[in-house]
């Protein structure tokens, strides 16, 4: 069954649900996560509290695809290219394990760059 969470951005809020992957039922346990994230192109990442393995990686991903990337332990947010994109392909910097995806427009978050604040909270029980 698939999770529902709550991404804050910068004081805008989105919705996403998780998949049902050993990844993302460890990452749903470590919520609530607050941390200040970079930016690599679209996509903002950072570190959190879980050191997890690859688990069916990915090397390209989708628009509003969660992920989390076992080198840097972070969890990646892609809402377009990446300095390792070719073509119209979402690349991350290596390969992912993705957990979820964003729901409904995120366009707002084009053009981010820097810090940025996020936030991440259950929107259910496990």
């Amino acid at each position: 069954m698939t999770k529902k969470i709550e991404l804050t951005i910068d004081k805008k809020v989105f919705v996403a649900e998780l998949n049902d992957s050993a990844t993302a039922k460890n990452i749903f346990r470590a919520l609530p996560i607050q941390a200040i994230g970079s930016t690599w192109g679209d996509e903002i990442y950072f570190g959190i509290p879980a050191e997890l393995e690859l688990e069916n990686p990915k090397e390209v991903v989708e628009e509003g695809d969660l992920a989390y990337w076992p080198p840097g332990k972070a969890f990646c947010i892609f809402y377009g290219l990446t300095p390792a994109s070719t073509d119209n392909e979402i690349r991350p910097a290596s390969a992912v394990n993705v957990i979820g995806k964003m729901k409904g427009d995120i366009s707002s978050l084009k053009g981010k760059s820097g810090s940025v604040r996020v936030v991440i909270q259950s929107l259910q029980s496990e």
